[in-house]
């Protein structure tokens, strides 16, 4: 936190107006827009893609490209103002005294270079000292940021790294110099909950530790509360609210503000009773926006004539001088109102058994050298001893860490793999050993997926509406290119994109709004299950909202069996019937819901549910952060897969966990466990989140 006797901001924005100028016209990416950031202060920037947050950053970073110009107001960092300064002094202090986390980390690593090198190149060039020193400097940060054998991990390349610990490499880049501002772009988007928790948690003790002031842009408003003391929410350009983590969460003043929480599943939503509130409308395009609040045209309290006059000034909150809002109405609106809840849904009867899979192993056989294909080989056990059912317009969550096992098993349903050992049932016919080509038209469409990465999963030289309609002529769908017309632009109307898209190439489109088109694709075949892998981890919170909703809408319409792979457990608890939750190939947990969100949990899953975060300041949680990463499946542990990150394994008598892989037992009706603890043990576990009391 700040020193008393330092202060002066470190970074001060003041009325900050971005363009970008194209051939056609002049695009405003940021307009007036204000933040200040004390010594040792985080701020949380939200916002939606597109909203302007990473144009803030690059404006600071002073790297706007080519066509990118600062058109107005002041960015004076440590009182120094930027626009001004030559290159040389921005050289000093990019990398140095401000450095900057992006969200994608091969961005950001030379992929020809060991990671050592790369680290040690940083105080090389920016303090001049000593390759060794420089060398102990990257093998103390590469430590800081839990990396497992920090030397072998200086003397590999990035591609040998797993995604989260590239991102924890790119953080220990950024902290080399132990800059005075850390600028963090979305810097766990990519990562799993776990990674993410530790990594957080890492963020924070090494700002305190070095006192770094932090700008922390994110879409998670979990996230943000967790890491930051203030919080600015963006949206088309300009912040329309600012202030304390507390008094935005708990007293927010800026319909936009309260539109995103109702579209983020918080403990005790529930699909049925209480569904998600989707923002209507879409995001304004930069040229497109509308006179006055750029939000008029989706808030529930427009009034004509007054919102849509003018320029809308941020205004203090009365009673608050830190707190401010973009909105004229602020002083007038029953914040405190329930929402009109979307009518209840109601739920889906389950049906009949449609999917079983029965004892399924999927073992990869690869090379122990597998540069050069020499040595003995070696076994991959991806899936080990798999065995769920899955029932009509039910949906089953399958949670776990990257390299669990998740997309494995998905692989092996779709027929893009064939099962080891084992049987896939689909309505009781075996389908574990057809690969796709020999599936009939039939299974195929019965059987479809949402993929993780919406880029991809589109042809690059064809129009949206094509590849709709394409999917929907491959099924069968509509007796013409009109009636197939007409069903892709209800697909483009269900996923909440404009009908115009249809005639628009992959390119002309963000990764949300591509990802939009794979689920519009993915249930155009009115497939009986549609395995969904991450299929909203790349989407924005609001559109997250509209796109669960589809989800759950077309499954009420045709009970379909929905398999929702996700490290999100906020999603997840919002939208499943039944959890399972996979650790390095097993399926360590399986039961209810309600079973597996509260305890007795496997260790596993308690720590899961503690890495989540929680966007509301009444949840408290238990602080559980995992050590070391997820073995490798190529060299897994002995006995239990769990048990070399376990906090549970003393009060398991003779070494039992290191020695025996756990049988499953059955702790409920309907709730499996495969662990050693103890019955009391396990009934002695605490719930990890509760909320507190009004």
């Amino acid at each position: 936190m700040a020193t008393p006797q330092n202060d002066a901001p470190i970074l001060e924005i003041d009325k900050l107006s971005i363009s970008f100028f194209t051939r056609l016209r002049e695009i405003p990416a940021v307009m007036d827009f204000s933040a200040t950031i004390m010594p040792g202060e985080a701020l949380g920037l939200v916002g939606e893609s597109g909203c302007g947050k990473s144009t803030v950053a690059l404006g600071v970073m002073q790297d706007l490209g080519v066509n990118g110009r600062i058109v107005g107001g002041s960015i004076k960092f440590k009182g120094e103002e930027m626009n001004t300064m030559s290159l040389e002094r921005l050289r000093d202090l990019r990398g140095n005294q401000i450095a900057m986390i992006y969200q994608e980390p091969m961005a950001s690593l030379n992929p020809a270079m060991k990671i050592g090198k790369q680290l040690m190149e940083v105080p090389m060039i920016h303090e001049g000292i000593s390759q060794k020193a420089a060398y102990m400097r990257a093998l103390e940060v590469v430590t800081d940021v839990k990396l497992p054998d920090p030397k072998r991990m200086l003397n590999s390349y990035p591609h040998q790294l797993s995604g989260g610990q590239q991102q924890r490499i790119v953080i220990a880049m950024a902290l080399m110099s132990k800059p005075s501002l850390l600028i963090l772009d979305e810097p766990t988007t990519a990562l799993d909950v776990t990674v993410e928790a530790a990594v957080v948690e890492l963020v924070k003790d090494l700002g305190k530790k070095y006192g770094t002031s932090m700008l922390f842009i994110s879409h998670n408003l979990g996230l943000v509360l967790e890491t930051c003391d203030r919080i600015c929410v963006m949206y088309s350009g300009e912040a329309v609210e600012r202030g304390s983590i507390e008094d935005v969460f708990d007293e927010m003043q800026h319909p936009y503000t309260q539109a995103l929480f109702r579209s983020i599943p918080l403990p005790g939503t529930d699909k049925n009773a209480r569904p998600l509130i989707a923002i209507p409308g879409n995001f304004p395009l930069p040229h497109e926006r509308p006179t006055g609040c750029n939000f008029g045209p989706r808030c529930d309290y427009f009034e004509a004539g007054r919102c849509n006059a003018g320029f809308i000034p941020m205004t203090q909150v009365r009673g608050d001088d830190r707190h401010q809002t973009r909105c004229l109405k602020h002083a007038e609106i029953d914040w405190a109102a329930p929402p009109e809840v979307a009518e209840k849904k109601q739920k889906g009867e389950i049906g009949p058994v449609v999917l079983k899979m029965d004892n399924l192993k999927k073992y990869y056989e690869v090379a122990a050298n597998a540069l050069f294909g020499g040595g003995d080989k070696k076994v991959v056990k991806a899936n080990e001893t798999l065995s769920f059912e899955a029932r009509e317009s039910e949906t089953l969550a399958i949670v776990g860490e990257s390299g669990c096992g998740k997309s494995t098993f998905a692989k092996v349903l779709m027929g893009l793999e064939t099962a080891t050992e084992g049987e896939i049932l689909l309505d009781n016919q075996p389908i574990g050993n057809i690969p796709i080509e020999k599936r009939s038209t039939k299974t195929i469409a019965d059987i479809q997926m949402v993929f993780q990465n919406p880029f991809d999963t589109l042809n690059p030289s064809m129009t949206v509406g094509r590849q709709i309609m394409r999917a929907l002529e491959i099924f069968g769908i509509g007796n013409n290119d009109k009636d197939r017309r007409a069903r892709m632009l209800d697909l483009l109307d269900l996923v909440k994109l404009p009908r115009a898209f249809a005639d628009r190439m992959p390119r002309q489109l963000s990764g949300g709004q591509k990802q939009r088109v794979g689920i519009a694709r993915a249930f155009a075949g009115d497939a009986r299950i549609v395995v969904a892998d991450e299929p909203v981890s790349a989407l924005d919170v609001s559109v997250q909202a509209a796109v669960t909703d589809l989800l759950m809408e077309i499954q009420r319409e045709h009970k379909t069996t929905l398999l929702f792979i996700s490290h999100d457990l906020s999603i997840v608890r919002y939208l499943s019937d039944r959890v399972m939750v996979m650790y390095l190939g097993h399926v360590v947990e399986l039961g209810t819901t309600d079973q597996v969100f509260s305890p007795p949990y496997h260790p596993y899953t308690e720590a899961l549910l503690s890495a989540v975060p929680i966007a509301d300041t009444k949840v408290k949680k238990k602080h559980i952060v995992l050590e070391g990463d997820i073995p490798s499946a190529m060299n897994p542990p002995s006995g239990c897969p769990f048990q070399t990150r376990c906090g549970w394994k003393s009060k398991v008598p003779n070494g039992l966990c290191e020695k025996e892989v756990p049988a499953v037992r059955m702790v409920a009706e309907g709730h499996q466990i495969k662990c050693h603890l103890s019955d009391a043990d396990l009934e002695d576990m605490e719930p990890v989140i509760q909320i507190a009391a009004e």
